[in-house]
């Protein structure tokens, strides 16, 4: 997950400096299905069964693990880059209807979409009364943080993790892409038969786009929380399908965009 490469440190007021530092791996990941290949996205390697997984459930091509029957790389791939998915025969795949097309940039997980639209219908709002504790939430950053072992090396990946609303940590996973992040702790659940995570929170690094909104419903995720400042686009999408949304958990604040109503206060001292 971490390269090597030289860098020229400069400090005001002195010379520069040469040395050798650690910095994120990029590299396509092509995703077929049955041979045929309907992905590409700039990823970094690692966990690639489940971020394949991952996508081919925010896609709406598979919804449980009996769905998938192996996700295997393909041996004769330059340089490991392509992981091809068999699915079981009763998941029938309308390759016309895929909504992503070839290619999909690490920082846009989007970029290719058909319509916003194809994305909005595919997916139910949610139901039931998930709620969780404020100060549960204000910890998950420093959990999150303290997972990123990748990014202690380099200063330039994404984390995802799944929590419980206890604030126990499930999984987290890193990758240049927020959205391949989300995937592949998506995958993680699919895989291992964890889904539907419809009593835990989706915690990112990065800010509360559409797209996370959309791969949490995916994952039948109640509450969604970002370091960083949600989309418009977003907090509409969470308003629309009952997801609470928050924004800007930093230290001993943070904003909630949607579904006030899930904080509890009672296990506060």
């Amino acid at each position: 997950m971490a390269g090597r490469t030289r860098v020229w440190r400069y400090l005001e007021g002195s010379e520069l400096v040469v040395e050798n530092d650690e910095v994120a791996v990029e590299e396509p990941l092509e995703i077929r299905i049955a041979n045929r290949a309907v992905s590409i996205t700039m990823r970094t390697p690692g966990h690639d069964e489940e971020l394949a997984a991952g996508f081919l459930l925010t896609e709406g091509i598979v919804f449980g693990p009996r769905d998938i029957v192996r996700i295997d790389p393909c041996a004769h791939a330059r340089d490991g880059n392509v992981v091809n998915a068999i699915l079981a025969p009763h998941a029938k795949v309308d390759f016309e209807r895929l909504t992503r097309h070839v290619f999909a940039s690490s920082s846009c997980g989007l970029c290719g979409k058909a319509t916003i639209d194809a994305v909005r219908q595919r997916l139910e709002p949610l139901e039931g009364n998930v709620s969780i504790d404020p100060k549960v939430l204000l910890s998950l950053p420093q959990q999150l943080r303290e997972a990123q072992q990748a990014f202690d090396r380099t200063g330039g990946l994404h984390a995802a993790g799944i929590f419980t609303a206890d604030g126990q940590p499930v999984v987290v996973r890193e990758d240049v892409g927020r959205h391949n992040a989300v995937d592949k702790v998506l995958g993680f659940g699919l895989l291992r038969g964890l889904l539907p995570f419809d009593r835990h929170v989706l915690m990112v690094s990065s800010r509360g786009s559409f797209e996370i909104m959309q791969k949490a419903l995916a994952g039948r995720i109640p509450i969604v929380a970002a370091v960083s400042a949600p989309s418009s686009l977003a907090i509409e999408f969470a308003l629309e399908n009952g997801q609470m949304l928050v924004g800007f958990v930093r230290g001993n604040r943070m904003n909630i965009y949607s579904e006030p109503s899930r904080l509890i206060f009672s296990r506060q001292a």
